[in-house]
């Protein structure tokens, strides 16, 4: 199990303060927990009071920036520990697991999210001739990075918008181009590169997480899905590995029962019919593989979901 810790540097007099603008924007525009969308349409904000559980989510492609607080993110086996002025990039849709590790009610963690679209990385990458991007480290669809002042500064502007809605129609598109392009220009921008590239073997396999993002609940054909991306079997499998930390079957069992946990809280669906929904044979593999994932039967995970969210609203 490998574990991938937030860059230490020597503080900055000049990021500490625009922290604390950010983080003064952040408690304005997301004034209690949860994640809050803003009036830019990529950009989301959110806020912890308090230590969370780990949360399983599909992360799609996106720029974290964590203004106050700490947050382990796990992939796999793998686990990232990041905080202050220290970004998380998802460079393809990943099933992760999120938890708030530091938080409080004087200081609460605040983080950024910024969608990314692989489409405006293309566009940016053929506009601007040459970007000069770095020597990818590894492969992985993560990554962690030290924040620097012109990407704050970058950031910051963004959130300003939202003190001048007017300006934002125009300007928030401009910022959003020169967040991506000060990211491809850091230490890891292969990564963002190789996603947006067509017929590199990253696109490649970005193009098999979409379509199994699209199709996890029919039967998966190894040898199909290799076939449809023009990679063989044997290179799907190194390379989606090297992407995402687990075979494209092990990348379908999380996203089937992220969605059956999602669909048994909306609805109180019945869990057989959850599991047959999700693509399982039989409810008792959905339930053993659901315990394996998420600690608990269906069940007793919904009952204790169910139960955690009626305490925070009546608190």
């Amino acid at each position: 199990m490998s574990v991938s810790t937030s860059i230490q540097v020597a503080p900055d007099a000049g990021l500490s303060q625009r922290r604390a603008e950010l983080a003064d924007l952040i408690k304005r525009f997301a004034p209690e927990n949860g994640v809050h969308p803003t009036a830019i349409d990529a950009l989301n904000l959110i806020r912890s009071d308090q230590p969370t559980d780990a949360l399983p989510v599909v992360h799609k492609p996106g720029l974290c920036v964590i203004v106050e607080g700490r947050k382990e993110v796990q992939l796999a086996d793998e686990r990232y520990v990041y905080d202050p002025l220290n970004y998380l990039v998802v460079s393809v849709t990943l099933p992760l697991a999120g938890q708030v590790i530091e938080a409080s009610p004087e200081r609460p963690y605040l983080c950024v999210r910024l969608d990314i679209d692989p489409a405006r990385i293309c566009n940016l990458i053929a506009n601007t001739s040459p970007i000069g991007v770095p020597a990818a480290r590894t492969a992985r669809g993560l990554f962690l990075d030290r924040i620097d002042t012109p990407l704050l500064d970058t950031v910051l502007r963004l959130l300003r918008l939202l003190d001048s809605p007017d300006d934002i129609a125009t300007l928030a598109p401009l910022a959003q181009q020169e967040i991506f392009y000060r990211l491809l220009r850091g230490a890891q921008g292969q990564r963002l590169h190789e996603i947006a590239i067509p017929d590199t073997q990253t696109h490649r396999i970005s193009r098999a997480i979409e379509w199994l993002n699209t199709h996890y609940a029919e039967p998966l054909s190894i040898d199909s899905l290799a076939q449809m991306i023009n990679l063989s079997p044997s290179a799907l499998h190194h390379r989606f590995k090297a992407v995402t930390a687990m075979s494209p079957l092990q990348y379908q069992k999380q996203l089937r029962l992220q969605e059956a946990r999602r669909l048994l809280l909306a609805d109180y669906s019945d869990v057989s019919s959850v599991g047959y929904k999700m693509g399982y044979e039989s409810a008792s593999q959905f339930s053993r593989e659901y315990s394996r994932l998420f600690g608990a039967s269906p069940t007793k995970d919904i009952a204790r979901l169910r139960a955690q969210a009626l305490q925070a609203r009546s608190a």
